[in-house]
């Protein structure tokens, strides 16, 4: 069993959770976010928190308890804090820029790209560097992803999208005899 999931969660002021209806919501100055609840745990909101337990004691249910006390523990965090992610463009004639709710990137291809932006998002671009921030943190980790496999960073140049501090293993190219 999760030894985080069994602490209770607090609640920061300015914060609204409700249980019902099989959803857990989270409402916050930054937003409302909500989540089906998993028919093998229970949610329960009292005065210290938010405490999560498992309905039986089966190995699922027990896995399941961890993950959901982190669903839980993100919500919160994020309609309170937010969350952000940057991806950096390495490469020659690599380039992004974001027009109204599209984000148009040149990666060397014959034809530019274009990717639709979420609801929910805010994506701005300073010079290499293209800053995503939200308050769901499932949604700014997938777009960043999908924008990264667009053109991942290859070994050679280190040529491509990644992660800010995310470290490229490079490979020694051809030697000359």
């Amino acid at each position: 069993m999760s030894r985080l999931a069994k602490r209770p969660i607090t609640i920061p002021a300015k914060t609204d959770i409700t249980v019902g209806g099989g959803l857990i919501t989270v409402k916050g100055p930054k937003g409302t976010l909500s989540k089906p609840l998993n028919r093998l745990v229970s949610i329960e909101v009292g005065a210290e928190g938010v405490q999560v337990s498992p309905k039986s004691d089966s190995l699922e249910a027990r896995a399941t308890l961890g993950t959901y006390a982190s669903h839980v523990r993100n919500m919160i965090e994020g309609v309170n804090k937010g969350f952000a992610k940057k991806l950096l463009v390495e490469g020659v004639g690599y380039k992004w820029e974001v027009k109204g709710k599209d984000l148009n990137l040149a990666l060397g291809f014959s034809h530019p790209v274009k990717v639709a932006i979420p609801e929910g998002l805010t994506v701005t671009v300073e010079k290499g560097a293209l800053n995503i921030v939200g308050f769901d943190k499932e949604l700014v980790g997938q777009f960043a992803a999908n924008v990264r496999a667009l053109k991942k960073p290859e070994p050679y140049k280190g040529k491509g999208i990644r992660y800010e501090g995310e470290v490229i293993r490079r490979k020694q190219g051809k030697k000359a005899a």
